[in-house]
């Protein structure tokens, strides 16, 4: 049975965020992940998380201007130092909020400068951050985002993934396996899950294409999840839809396929 975890980014937007523990927590979610943390103090949600039962599975490393556009520093050789900065802030508040896993954004391509001097600049980056999380007992993640949305990020295949992967080498990095931008991207999301098994640590699902809840799109969701059991893989499943009305009214497709929110 999947284990789900409250994407606080997305899910309970009916309420300001500070709200959303208390919000996913009468829902019956024990678990929560969100972008990022920074706007506030480790305490601040370390004090939610406590007050409502929650663990904080993941979030992300700082990742660059978001609102204006960036998604992420990793790949830019003039950012290394803000790039290192950020994975030592990311680790700061991992200890205070006792987070395991961090994802790591990395960045979009560079127009005036040569691709493969960007990548190896990512390789690098990752090798470092991936040593500074292990070191901290946590495990760093990259995540494919879909180029129709994103253009123009470098992650934005899995066979680019897979190769990142290799080319860094730690144990201490894994693949954050988003199911709607794998099928945005190309599709056979089962195929891939089957292949990439044992490199992933985190799996998040919307429904394609508009990103929605579950039984809104074109996923199979309980023939995707139930793969994920067969596989053997027992991290959290993040629920990182944009609802079509209030969250707990889109939560019905959970105990539809027989599931629980509440374990």
């Amino acid at each position: 049975m999947p284990i789900f975890s409250a994407n606080l980014s997305l899910l309970f937007g009916e309420v300001p965020f500070p709200e959303r523990f208390s919000a996913a927590a009468a829902c019956g979610f024990r678990s929560v992940e969100f972008l990022f943390p920074y706007d506030y103090q480790p305490a601040e949600i370390a004090g939610h998380l406590a007050a409502h039962d929650l663990v904080l599975d993941l979030f992300n490393l700082p990742a660059g201007d978001f609102a204006a556009g960036e998604r992420g520093t990793a790949v830019f050789p003039a950012r290394r130092t803000e790039f290192r900065a950020g994975v030592q802030e990311a680790v700061r508040y991992a200890a205070v909020l006792g987070t395991r896993k961090l994802n790591c954004l990395v960045g979009l391509r560079d127009p005036d400068d040569a691709p493969e001097r960007q990548y190896d600049c990512l390789v690098e980056n990752l090798a470092w951050a991936a040593a500074q999380v292990g070191a901290a007992g946590r495990t760093l993640h990259v995540e494919q985002l879909n180029p129709i949305e994103t253009p123009g990020f470098l992650l934005d295949s899995l066979a680019v993934a897979e190769r990142l992967l290799d080319d860094v080498a730690s144990p201490h990095l894994r693949l954050q396996f988003d199911v709607y931008h794998v099928q945005r991207t190309q599709g056979d999301v089962v195929t891939a899950l089957r292949r990439l098994a044992g490199r992933i640590g985190h799996v998040q699902i919307a429904d394609s294409p508009e990103r929605h809840e579950p039984g809104t799109g074109e996923l199979n969701f309980g023939f995707i999840l139930g793969e994920l059991d067969r596989l053997g893989y027992r991290g959290r499943v993040g629920l990182e839809y944009r609802p079509t009305g209030p969250t707990p009214e889109t939560l019905d497709w959970v105990t539809a396929h027989g599931w629980r929110i509440d374990v």
